[in-house]
């Protein structure tokens, strides 16, 4: 299909959606102020059909590279998935900043932010995936400072922006080396390169600092700290920060895994500092009761996960595992808010009406409680022998069995859901190879310790190492201090601006 459509064609079908957010990007200052927002959604609305399309035409035609640009089954998909979470966030973002100070600047800059996202899902010359990830980063800098004068704002994204710098020019020194192994800026002909002639040590160099990168931007250990702290920003930031921004290491060693597959030195890196994250921010997490700082801590843990299932050769999970976590973590900060709202409301009053959402969740209860009803009214004494592990039988005949079986039903609907969607997510991927046997091993052993740290947690929450842990967990393991105090020596944070009213600059100085 894709042989009889000409490169210039295909490659303005690419550039559609980067192309429409830019120019709601470049008018949002001078057009109206409804008009601006209408643009702005028109653009995900259109990148998200863009998306899909180009997503069929992979599936069938195959990896295609017009004029620097990539056609691929993982970049359609990702496309798709930014169009329709963008599309979300900016409609949010309309009701949520109405009236708000710099309002248009918002708008600008969230449009400038999803144009550079879509250009690195669709960029094969290696220089242009650099400048659009770039980009992604300095636009989102300046989203994160959305409330400049708030001190927590400003140190937020001050970290951001000494982690994105240090990635930057390890992402630049990456594209140097590569270029110079391979003799080429394409991915596409790198990637046939290393599969026809290997990855040789000069390579190997590259992935390594293409590895730090991608560290460096999914807010691995030890510059973890600024994720934890962009809270300041509007929720919509958050959101778009956590579903979408975040993840594009993740996506960028998706698109490298034939060759990172080839460097051991390189997937030891991942490996490693993927699964010490993984760790450290699991049992953090466990000890937070803020929602947003326990959601910004899940993100850290869940891109340790992504990156250790590219370190372990399983990049169509970790695909799966970008496109889940993004629909989940957007939904989640997005409505954060909402819940706090609606469990103070019921304290004061029960609604009339349950919400939409509530009846369907009330149906669903009434539906396994007849089930359960059902199996007590009918059922006799179970015939077998009551087992130490719980293990229905079926069909469930006895007052026992139904009641298992009720319980154990959505965990199953969830286990099928995940197998199907690995399953569609391997027809998209290119397999690679395997990762060494030893590695796997180290990272199941470090994963059942975590689990098995977890369970005597839940066990025994008094015990008398469990207190002496909780003050180090809650503190983070005090890395992210260690850290900060490190790079403010040198870097110190910049001062609140000076067209701030001045009770604020001077809140802010004094803070």
């Amino acid at each position: 299909m894709l042989e009889s459509l000409p490169s210039p064609l295909l490659a303005l079908l690419l550039a559609v959606p980067a192309a429409l957010h830019g120019v709601a990007a470049l008018t949002a200052h001078r057009s109206p102020r409804d008009t601006a927002w209408w643009r702005a959604e028109a653009a995900s609305a259109v990148g998200a059909g863009v998306g899909a399309l180009l997503l069929v035409l992979a599936l069938v035609s195959g990896t295609t590279v017009a004029a620097g640009l990539r056609l691929d089954a993982p970049g359609a998909t990702v496309l798709l998935l930014v169009g329709f979470v963008g599309w979300v966030i900016v409609r949010f973002s309309h009701r949520y900043l109405q009236g708000e100070r710099g309002e248009r600047r918002y708008l600008a800059l969230m449009s400038a932010t999803l144009a550079a996202v879509s250009l690195v899902l669709v960029a094969d010359h290696l220089l242009l995936l650099a400048a659009a990830w770039i980009g992604t980063s300095l636009t989102l800098h300046r989203l994160l400072r959305f409330y400049a004068e708030r001190p927590a704002a400003r140190m937020a994204a001050h970290k951001k922006f000494l982690a994105g710098r240090i990635a930057d020019a390890a992402l630049l020194g990456a594209i140097a080396v590569l270029s110079a192994a391979y003799g080429t800026l394409s991915l596409d002909a790198m990637l046939t390169a290393a599969a026809a002639q290997g990855v040789p040590p000069l390579a190997q160099a590259g992935l390594l600092l293409l590895v730090v990168t991608a560290l460096l931007k999914c807010a691995q250990m030890p510059l973890h700290g600024w994720l934890i702290q962009v809270m300041e920003a509007p929720t919509p930031v958050s959101a778009l920060l956590h579903a979408g921004v975040v993840n594009l290491g993740g996506f960028v060693l998706i698109r490298f895994a034939p060759m990172l597959a080839e460097a051991m030195p390189a997937q030891v890196l991942l490996a490693v500092v993927a699964t010490a994250t993984v760790v450290m921010a699991t049992l953090v997490m466990g000890t937070r009761i803020s929602v947003k700082v326990m959601l910004a801590w899940s993100t850290v843990a869940q891109m340790g996960f992504m990156l250790l299932q590219v370190a372990l050769g399983l990049p169509a999970m970790a695909l799966l595992h970008l496109v889940a976590h993004s629909l989940y973590k957007a939904h989640a900060f997005l409505s954060a808010g909402g819940v706090a709202q609606r469990r103070q409301a019921l304290r004061l009053t029960a609604p009339a009406v349950p919400p939409s959402a509530t009846r369907w969740a009330l149906a669903a209860m009434a539906s396994v409680a007849a089930v359960v009803g059902t199996g007590l009214a009918t059922g006799t004494r179970c015939p077998r022998p009551r087992p130490r592990w719980p293990v229905p039988c079926w069909p469930p005949r006895c007052r026992r069995c139904c009641w298992q079986r009720a319980r154990v039903a959505p965990a199953l609907g969830v286990a099928a859901g995940w197998l199907a969607g690995h399953a569609l997510a391997s027809a998209v991927v290119t397999p690679v190879a395997a990762a060494p046997a030893g590695l796997v091993i180290v990272v199941a052993v470090a994963l059942a310790a975590l689990f098995v740290l977890q369970a005597l947690i839940a066990l025994r929450p008094a015990a008398a190492w469990v207190r002496r842990l909780h003050p180090w967990a809650y503190g983070g393991f005090h890395l992210d201090e260690h850290v900060s105090a490190w790079l403010f020596a040198r870097w110190p944070i910049p001062p609140a601006p000076a067209a701030l009213p001045p009770s604020l600059a001077t809140e802010g100085a004094r803070a």
